[in-house]
């Protein structure tokens, strides 16, 4: 078993202290957004700031966490104060409604429409007023939003039967390659799932999990590709955080094929203080738990 590995178990797997990037650790407070770098408490307008000359922006949430979207809305209003033009593209749609969510961007939908026709129930699932500030400040700046996942019956298929059960017609859109040796983001992953042992089920498990961060990389790369950026774009990626956490999902894939690379800004929950590793990212930011319904 590699020293890495050994150590993670040690400290129980818990996914906020892992050995992976900087050493050390800083404390958070509930309500506090810190730059882990410096320990330096800081505001959204302030992270926007901090994004200067940076090609993406990778934000980690906790999924239905009313304090985590509303600091997204905040987020990207913030980039676009500071004088960017955001893309944001997000993990809650598929690559299917783009066409959908062009029409949103061009304010050409009215709300209930628009969740009609995205699917957003079936999408996403989620209560739809959590994630509204989000979609209201991306049609206020008409700002472009961009369907990041991929199929559900894809992940299904991986999930069950790894890669070898994808389809013909889903291999031909996706990297020709869906890398598996990245070590870290295996560690990441297994701290997530609470330590358990890497069996064949859980092995198709992690190749769905690849699936997942390989095909919002790919789809954000082929957004850009047919573009002209100009130094104020800055392409916003929202995802679950497991999805980003300590640059080894689709920020580790993106900057694997050449894409580019950006800070990370992950969001935790916790009733008092906590430790983090300053490798979690770039920022971290801490909301109290939300109250059970």
């Amino acid at each position: 078993m590699p020293a890495a590995v050994t150590l993670a178990l040690a400290l129980q797997l818990d996914p906020n202290n892992l050995p992976i990037g900087p050493k050390g650790t800083v404390m958070v407070q509930p309500g506090q957004i810190i730059e882990t770098k410096t320990g330096r408490v800081m505001t959204a307008f302030e992270v926007a700031e901090a994004c200067k000359g940076q090609k993406f922006f990778f934000i980690g949430e906790n999924h239905a966490t009313t304090l985590h979207q509303q600091m997204e809305a905040k987020l990207v209003e913030s980039l676009s104060l500071a004088g960017r033009t955001p893309a944001v593209g997000v993990e809650f749609f598929h690559r299917t409604k783009q066409d959908i969510l062009d029409q949103w961007t061009k304010g050409a939908l009215p709300e209930a429409d628009f969740l009609t026709q995205s699917e957003w129930k079936v999408q996403w699932g989620y209560d739809y007023n959590i994630y509204r500030s989000l979609f209201e400040v991306i049609k206020a700046k008409s700002m472009p939003v961009v369907g990041l996942n991929v199929p559900r019956d894809w992940v299904r298929a991986v999930s069950k039967g790894g890669f070898e059960a994808l389809p013909l017609s889903a291999r031909m859109q996706l990297p020709a390659t869906l890398d598996l040796n990245n070590k870290n983001h295996k560690l990441v992953f297994n701290s997530l799932m609470g330590g358990h042992d890497m069996g064949p089920a859980m092995a198709n498990i992690y190749q769905s999990q690849m699936l997942w961060d390989h095909g919002m990389a790919d789809t954000a790369a082929k957004y850009l590709a047919v573009r002209k950026p100009t130094p104020k774009d800055i392409f916003v990626v929202i995802a679950g955080s497991g999805h980003i956490m300590y640059g080894q999902g689709i920020n580790y894939r993106l900057a694997q094929r050449g894409a580019g690379k950006g800070p990370s800004f992950i969001m935790i929950q916790s009733e008092k203080p906590v430790e983090v590793a300053k490798g979690l990212g770039d920022f971290v930011y801490c909301t109290a738990p939300e109250p059970k319904k």
